[in-house]
């Protein structure tokens, strides 16, 4: 079992009503709390929001059962995607990292389900990335052998839904882009290559993404100095990667040890002085 990461440095010491965020440091504040329930984040605030939500294939996380009937996972997705649509302002984007699809329970088509959720909302589609992750040794199900009867066609990729809310285009004015030619070059191309997140790498977290996911994203969608939210929190990955470009970035999570967890990957890979945390 992995060994649990709990965070053990100071606090801001401040009445709880006047302080509604679990830590804040600089432009980086975490929420610990559902996310249909966190009030505390302004209404069109949001540049750019990257996130994983669960997937529903009876993942073992502290604070969630994942394994709801597709049904129930449909509706809860249709509540936090119209919340995330009120957080975001008029040229937000939204790079929602999903499967393509999963037989885990049933053969179910989630990329096309969920897409079809967040247009039904109002956000609007731009794109999808293909995310090769390389993972073909996980499969199992073959469905019939060697057979026409009845085979089993699955896909080891995840998908990157591009999303926006009102207009794709964002007005520089006086903002700075970050991006090199060549990453710009690479990452317009819609399969991105690159491996997924070891459990140990991510503090403990049963289904974080790796950083180059949220890397990638912030570079290619946002300007530096843009507000970058992830409603699903989990190891932090994707605080890491706006905080080491220049951004400013919101988390929630439901789950206090997970908060721990990125504060404590914050303070190692974002360059955090803990002793300024006050």
């Amino acid at each position: 079992m992995a060994t649990k990461t709990r965070y053990k440095g100071p606090r801001i010491k401040m009445k709880e009503k006047e302080v509604p965020h679990y830590f804040n440091y600089e432009d980086i504040y975490i929420y610990q709390g559902n996310i249909l329930d966190v009030p505390h984040i302004k209404k069109s605030s949001v540049d750019l929001i990257i996130t994983s939500p669960p997937y529903n294939v009876d993942i073992s996380y502290n604070s969630h059962k994942d394994d709801s009937t597709y049904e129930d996972y449909l509706k809860f997705t249709e509540k936090w995607l119209e919340k995330c649509y009120d957080l975001a302002n008029d040229a937000g984007r939204f790079c929602l990292n999903i499967p393509l699809d999963k037989n885990k329970g049933g053969q179910q088509s989630v990329c096309a389900d969920i897409t079809s959720i967040a247009k039904q909302i109002g956000w609007k589609y731009h794109s999808t990335i293909i995310w090769n992750e390389g993972n073909i040794s996980r499969r199992t199900a073959w469905g019939s052998w060697l057979s026409a009867s009845a085979p089993y066609v699955i896909a080891p990729v995840e998908v990157i839904v591009i999303l926006y809310k009102n207009e794709w285009k964002k007005e520089k004015n006086e903002k700075e882009n970050d991006i090199t030619k060549q990453e710009f070059m690479d990452w317009t191309n819609g399969v991105w290559t690159f491996s997924g997140q070891s459990k140990k790498g991510a503090g403990g977290h049963p289904a974080a993404f790796p950083l180059e996911l949220p890397r990638r994203c912030v570079k290619l969608f946002s300007f530096v100095g843009d507000t970058v939210f992830d409603p699903f929190l989990g190891s932090g990955s994707t605080l890491i990667a706006a905080r080491l470009h220049n951004r400013k970035s919101i988390g929630v999570d439901i789950d206090k040890e997970y908060c721990d967890i990125a504060i404590e990957r914050l303070r190692k890979e974002a360059n955090i002085d803990q002793g300024n945390l006050f």
